[in-house]
């Protein structure tokens, strides 16, 4: 069941990038998948910088501005909201029974949680409601959403209009295991300076 809604949404999510305002269907797709959407933007943004590649980095900050305000209504969910809807959302993720440990020490290592999910496939939902619920600093929420879910956006597009077409195959099979890497090794230097201090 859970399969064939996730492939209607994927197919919806394509037929977008099609349609003349297909710029806003990507904001608007970046926006409510911060807060429940389970299809990322990502998808819809490859589309649209391979049919406009000269529109490469307005796509990329439209899809950022997006994903951050979207961000800030899944903060609303957990934060105003979180018995009603912020619950119900985490648990068709699965991810509520961990939830209650992870809050605990969630706001100890707030700003990297949120970068890290910003950057790779982890559901960037379950972090906004999550800091939202643990009353996490706004400021911090919005500038490790701004760099992560940014840094994102724009080096898909810019690989994308740098490379065309023949990144596509590349980025489908491997983004989400790239920007994982990425931040494991900032994490271990992270890490390692604090040791070494």
């Amino acid at each position: 069941m859970q399969v064939t809604l996730h492939r209607r949404l994927y197919d919806w999510t394509m037929d977008r990038a099609a349609h003349p305002h297909a710029g806003w269907a990507l904001f608007a797709v970046a926006f409510i998948e911060s807060s429940v959407f389970p299809i990322p933007p990502d998808m819809l943004l490859i589309a649209l910088v391979l049919a406009a590649p000269a529109r490469a980095l307005g796509l990329a900050l439209l899809c950022t501005a997006g994903s951050v305000l979207g961000g800030l209504g899944g903060y609303a969910i957990g934060a105003l909201l979180f018995e009603a809807a912020g619950r119900p959302i985490l648990e068709f993720y699965g991810y509520a029974d961990a939830f209650a440990g992870f809050a605990q020490r969630y706001n100890e290592w707030g700003a990297w949680i949120v970068f890290m999910a910003g950057l790779t496939p982890f559901p960037y939902k379950v972090i906004t409601i999550a800091s939202g619920a643990t009353g996490l600093d706004l400021a911090v929420f919005v500038v490790a959403s701004v760099l992560s879910r940014g840094l994102r956006f724009f080096v898909v597009a810019g690989l994308l209009w740098y490379f065309g077409a023949a990144i596509r195959a590349f980025l489908d099979r491997y983004l989400g295991l790239l920007t994982t890497l990425f931040f494991v090794l900032l994490l271990a230097g992270f890490l390692a300076l604090r040791l070494l201090a």
